[in-house]
């Protein structure tokens, strides 16, 4: 009994020992991942910050340099020279007046013009209570560069506007070929620099422009602007009020605090006051050596802070998994001896669950085999069912044809019976003409008998064209060719109802890809329609369009028929749906014309023309004709 109270004691220490060592570990995991995230989200902001700031410090360049030629040009003008060589003896307002319209071209704050002594004798904001007209700006750098012949440069604030600006400036010469008595003035210009810094009030960073003496001039926000990124000592503060570059201005310490030196570039800083405060920000420097300045981003640290917190996290979880499966383990391992007691008897529940298995499995073989042989069966059977499917499909398109012929029978009739009566007539001519010996009268009936059979010929191979059997090959159709000849099928009777035909294509032939065959039997059937449509109409009009994209036509056949009834046009693609009085039709024109064109490849459409009749639009692919029509014309029924 003491024993065993011994081994429970010995058991809480161990239990406990264990959870202290877990805990620990889960301690050290979380805080060595939470170390590695911060070091790698660091090298993410950074880079980050460093395309950004990269990216900000080209445009503010791009900003400022676009108007560093205009003094340089406004110096060089015949009025501003004419108006220096003697200021006293001339008006200064059509000075000041050009000097405001170039302001206003360029996009500038203040364009003004210095004499020799720094006097400003015109100005752009000459009309303004704050001008720099009278002012004396000897003590501005950009004044003193110029006047010494070259191009200045300066930024500051205004002393009479108070506003941040930056200075380009070029000297004024009297005389360019003998330059030698030194610049007969100064011309300035001013650039605010409010937009450029509104701009960078959208990035999700704060951006700062610091000049040599580590004063902020620039700055995304407005608190940080006109202070100190170190506090200045008098000497320094005193030095900066004599170069009247930030003019009366305290210039504060901006309370930046460094909490930490990544590399020469880049540091860990956060604010000891003002808007920024109870933040912490990753900082990184650009030199700006054209202007001398220095460009600084100030990137939030919360990305690297979440990223520490979701990575511990992680790592406490998987941590948490892994002891959890550890104690899985362990809890198995108590069981393992329990389940050896019982593995015979589950060996045996499991060979009669197998037995049991094995009876079912043959079983379900022997439906599945019954099962899979009535299937085969009945997929042959609809195999037969689709084929005689399509034989029946394509014997009711002939049939169709031949429907179509029947309907031209009177008409085609007409066309023979007028060159057989011909032919009989300028036979029996001929044969006159011989008995009484003028053979070439005679020999020019022949002639007409000839033609007269080559015109029956024709007439003939069109029919015979017409009924034959479309194939299962699309190639290039000249869609103008497959108007011409279903009109040559209805010619007798296109004339005999005085219809009026309206071709309205191209000069050069349009080509499609389909079967020129199944095509042209479309087109007949739409055409015949058409003419049935038009019987009673006291001025037939028949409109065929042919209309042209890259990749797409469209053939259109238009009537001035009675049109179709709206609650018709739906189903007038149905088989065996007809308008047409009983006997006149089956109805299965529409239907097969729709089914052809849809194993074409394209789509048959129906519509009302607002002034009356019916509108069939076809739509099939483009072909870009055959390789011989394009390099050649050769005469073809199908091109």
């Amino acid at each position: 009994m003491v024993g065993g109270h011994r081994l429970t004691r010995r058991q809480r220490s161990l239990r406990g020992l264990l959870a202290g060592l877990g805990l620990a570990g889960l301690a050290l995991c979380m805080w060595q991942t939470a170390q590695v995230a911060r070091e790698q989200a660091l090298l993410d902001l950074r880079h980050d910050a460093d395309n950004e700031l990269r990216l900000s410090a080209a445009s503010l360049v791009g900003h400022l340099s676009r108007h560093d030629y205009l003094p340089e040009l406004l110096a060089s003008r015949e009025m501003v020279t004419r108006f220096l060589s003697s200021p006293d003896a001339q008006n200064p307002m059509p000075l000041n007046l050009m000097l405001d319209r170039f302001r206003a071209t360029a996009g500038v704050s203040d364009i003004y013009l210095l004499d020799h002594h720094a006097d400003t004798l015109a100005a752009s904001n000459w009309h303004r209570p704050d001008t720099f007209i009278g002012e004396n700006y000897d003590y501005r750098r950009y004044y003193q560069e110029a006047i010494q012949g070259r191009n200045g440069r300066f930024y500051g604030l205004g002393t009479q506007s108070g506003d941040r600006g930056y200075y380009f400036s070029a000297p004024v010469w009297l005389e360019e070929s003998t330059p030698s008595p030194g610049p007969a003035g100064v011309m300035v210009l001013k650039i605010k620099l409010d937009a450029v810094e509104q701009s960078w009030s959208e990035q999700d960073a704060e951006l700062l422009i610091t000049d040599r003496d580590g004063i902020i001039f620039m700055a995304s926000q407005p608190a940080l602007r006109l202070t100190a990124m170190t506090p200045l000592s008098d000497a320094e503060r005193e030095a900066l009020h004599d170069s009247r570059r930030y003019a009366d201005e305290p210039l504060p310490h901006a309370g930046i605090q460094e909490i930490e030196t990544l590399d020469p570039r880049t540091r860990l800083v956060d604010f000891a006051s003002g808007p920024l405060q109870d933040q912490r920000y990753l900082s990184l420097t650009r030199a700006m050596p054209d202007f001398e300045w220095d460009m600084h981003i100030l990137k939030p640290l919360t990305p690297v802070v979440n990223a520490q917190w979701v990575s511990s996290l992680l790592a406490g979880g998987l941590y948490g998994l892994i002891a959890l499966g550890g104690g899985i383990g362990w809890q198995r391992l108590r069981l393992r001896r329990e389940r050896e007691r019982f593995a015979e008897r589950e060996r045996q529940t499991l060979a009669r669950v197998r037995d049991e298995l094995e009876r079912n499995v043959a079983k379900r073989t022997h439906d599945l085999v019954t099962t899979n042989q009535r299937l085969s069966d009945e997929i042959e059977e609809r195999r037969r069912a689709e084929d005689s499917l399509r034989e029946t499909r394509d014997e009711l398109v002939q049939a169709a044809k031949l429907a179509v012929l029947g309907q031209l029978a009177a008409g085609i009739n007409h066309e023979l019976n007028q060159p057989l009566s011909a032919i009989r007539a300028y036979a029996e001519n001929a044969r006159a003409f011989i008995e009484r010996g003028r053979t070439e009268t005679a020999d020019a009936n022949l002639d007409q008998i000839i033609e007269l059979t080559d015109r029956m010929s024709e007439i003939s191979a069109q029919l015979r064209q017409f009924s034959r059997k479309s194939g299962d090959t699309l190639t290039a159709v000249s869609v103008p060719s497959c108007f011409d000849y279903a009109l040559r099928l209805f010619q007798a009777r296109l004339n005999e109802l005085g219809v009026t035909v309206e071709r309205r294509w191209q000069t050069e032939d349009i080509w499609v890809r389909a079967d020129p065959v199944r095509l042209e039997q479309v087109l007949v059937n739409l055409i015949g329609n058409a003419l049935q449509a038009m019987a009673d109409t006291t001025m037939p009009h028949l409109a065929l369009t042919i209309e042209s994209t890259p990749d797409l036509v469209y053939i259109s056949v238009a009537d001035s028929g009675p049109g179709i009834a709206k609650s018709q046009l739906a189903r007038v693609f149905e088989p065996f749906f007809t308008t047409k009085s009983t006997g006149s039709g089956l109805g299965l024109g529409l239907s097969i014309s729709g089914r052809i064109i849809d194993d074409l490849g394209g789509r048959i459409e129906a519509d009302n023309i607002p002034g009356g009749g019916a509108l069939f639009t076809i739509t099939l692919p483009r072909d870009p004709g055959p390789a011989d029509h394009r390099t050649s014309e050769e005469p073809s029924t199908h091109a």
